[in-house]
C-alpha cells in the first residue's frame, strides 16, 4: 500500500514521534523512505553571526542536515532504504512540491513542530500541508502537552 514514505523533520520532540511512526509504517511496509529537512533561509541569508564567519543560512543548512542524518540513521538501522534532504524556502511550499516530486504515498509528520505554542492544536506547516496536499498526511502525536513546548 505505502511505497513511499516522506518523513519531514525539523528536530523537535514532535517530529522525532513521528520519524518513529514512520519508520515502523515503512518497515512494515517495506517502503522506502525519504527523510527532509527545510531550512527556511528566508531574509537572514546575508546576516552574519557574531564571532563567526558562517552565516546563518549556512547555520541553519548545517542544523537542517544533522536533523536528517539522525533520521536517516535510525531508518538504515532498521534496514530500510532510505534517502536524506536539506530543501530550502517555505517549509510548508517546498515539502508539498517534494512529496510531489517523488511521489510519496503518504507523509507522516508531527502534529507540531519548533513552533511551540503558536499552534497549540496543529503546528502551522503541517496544517497546511493537511489542507492543502492532495497526497494523505498520517499525523503522528507526541503525547506532549501545549505548555511543555513552551521551554
Amino acid at each position: 500500500m505505502f511505497d513511499t514514505i516522506l518523513l519531514p523533520t525539523d528536530g523537535s520532540d514532535h517530529a522525532e514521534t513521528a520519524a518513529e511512526t514512520g519508520i515502523e509504517l515503512a518497515t512494515v511496509h517495506d517502503a522506502t523512505v525519504h527523510v527532509a529537512c527545510v531550512a527556511d533561509t528566508g531574509p537572514l541569508g546575508d546576516l552574519r553571526l557574531p564571532g563567526d564567519a558562517t552565516s546563518a543560512e549556512d547555520a541553519m543548512r548545517g542544523r537542517a542536515q544533522d536533523h536528517v542524518d539522525a533520521i536517516v540513521d535510525r531508518a538504515e538501522a532498521a534496514g530500510l532504504e532510505v534517502t536524506g534532504t536539506v530543501l530550502e524556502g517555505p517549509p510548508e511550499s517546498e515539502l508539498l512540491e517534494y512529496a510531489r516530486e517523488i511521489a510519496a504515498d503518504v507523509i507522516v509528520m508531527g502534529t507540531r513542530g519548533r513552533g511551540g505554542v503558536h499552534r497549540l492544536a496543529m503546528g502551522s506547516v503541517t496544517d497546511h500541508v493537511v489542507r492543502f496536499g492532495e497526497i494523505p498526511v498520517l499525523v503522528a502525536n507526541s503525547g506532549a502537552h501545549p505548555d511543555e513546548d513552551a521551554s
